[in-house]
């Protein structure tokens, strides 16, 4: 089971999806990267989506660590309710959506995302992955951050114009790239 592990909800649990399909970020690695990320300024008041976003661990701890709202997107019926589940705690302040990813990004509308979150499934292909991002460039704030996290045998996203990265770190079996607005 996850936990939000700083913040105003500090020590809560999560419920995890019931399946082995799903494969949470482990603390280590999310500790680092939320340092990162308070690093950038990037959580105070940010608007968060949260794709492919299993339980929500990432989003919520965006929540938890001053982001003012979250979209959390999952296509699959198990994460979908899980996210519902975990969403309660955090009030109005997280919407849960049961989506395909692209789909998603192609009916969105409302206020710019400035950081969003892609912890896709390992299967899902490069091309699929710059597809996702394709279209989330014309979504971002002018200072978003993107996040993706993959394998770490994985290859670098194949970045659309648009984005370019900036950071990128191994911790173990997991790969996390940073890109930002071009």
């Amino acid at each position: 089971m996850a936990r939000i592990i700083a913040g105003t909800h500090k020590g809560r649990r999560l419920a995890a999806v019931p399946t082995v399909a799903t494969r949470p970020t482990s603390d280590r690695v999310k500790e680092s990267l939320f340092s990162r990320l308070e690093g950038y300024n990037a959580l105070a008041d940010a608007v968060v989506v949260d794709l492919f976003a299993g339980s929500g661990a990432l989003g919520f701890e965006a929540l938890s660590r001053g982001a003012a709202a979250l979209e959390a997107v999952d296509k699959a019926e198990a994460a979908y309710r899980t996210l519902r589940k975990n969403a309660e705690a955090f009030g109005q302040a997280a919407q849960v959506h049961k989506a395909d990813a692209l789909k998603y990004l192609s009916a969105r509308s409302g206020a710019p995302i400035e950081l969003l979150f892609l912890d896709p499934p390992y299967q899902l292909t490069d091309e699929e992955l710059h597809k996702i991002l394709a279209l989330s460039v014309p979504q971002l704030h002018e200072a978003a951050t993107v996040v993706v996290e993959r394998d770490a045998r994985s290859p670098e996203p194949h970045w659309p114009s648009g984005l370019e990265l900036f950071h990128e770190k191994t911790y173990g079996s997991t790969r996390i790239w940073l890109a930002e607005p071009a």
